[in-house]
């Protein structure tokens, strides 16, 4: 399979089952509404926010346009770079990896772009698609559904831990959807094997070794 091919099948795979799962809680959930589906922990909790990945977020409308503008650019780049990696025959793995990361921002910023225009909200009932009334929000400024929630410990901080004493722990926090797993799974990829997805353009960077010894000995015998 070319790398194009490769590139193409990621994005379509994350994607299908990125909304998938989004439009499924969307339609079937309300805010809030959580379901268990491996004990306590591995739960479907819906939530929804205004912002980056795991709930992370920018204040005010101004904030959530300028996040929107600033993922339709990264995909933009993200596109070209993956391009410019297929053109140059890059190793598989760095391709893979990256269509991951413009997957996943893709899968987010389709929520961002079209989620407020296409459902109302999900509070006290589980929202409608294509209500008559129109969406909940306009073009870029949709929320973004989340969903995977993995509370694998809970406990309470000991009173003389500092600053948290006392107070109630839960690990892992943060509430995530597929499109962040991937992007997070794709910059995983590129650290992990960073020098072996780079060797070659590293190794076009070097020299050949004596090359400035054989330049200098071809001068001498070609001088008269």
């Amino acid at each position: 399979m070319s790398l194009t091919k490769k590139s193409i099948l990621v994005v379509v795979i994350i994607l299908i089952l990125d909304q998938a799962l989004k439009i499924w809680v969307k339609t079937h959930m309300m805010i809030g509404e959580e379901i268990p589906i491996f004990d306590h922990w591995f739960l479907l909790h819906f939530i929804e926010n205004n912002g980056m990945a795991f709930g992370m977020e920018l204040a005010g409308r101004s904030g959530k346009f300028l996040l929107s503008i600033f993922r339709l650019v990264a995909i933009v780049a993200i596109g070209w770079y993956i391009s410019r990696l297929i053109r140059q025959k890059a190793p598989a793995g760095l391709v893979v990896a990256v269509s991951m990361i413009f997957a996943g921002a893709l899968g987010n910023i389709i929520d961002s772009a079209f989620y407020g225009m296409i459902f109302d909200d999900s509070y006290f009932h589980v929202a409608r698609l294509f209500p008559d009334e129109g969406g909940y929000a306009t073009f870029l400024h949709g929320k973004v559904v989340d969903m995977l929630y993995f509370p694998i410990i809970k406990g309470r901080f000991p009173e003389w831990f500092p600053f948290w004493g006392g107070e109630d722990f839960i690990f892992f926090r943060p509430v995530f959807n597929i499109s962040d797993s991937a992007i997070t799974v794709g910059v995983g990829i590129i650290l992990l094997f960073y020098r072996r997805f780079f060797r070659h353009e590293e190794g076009t960077e070097e020299k050949p070794e004596g090359g400035t010894d054989q330049e200098e000995r071809v001068s001498v015998t070609e001088t008269p």
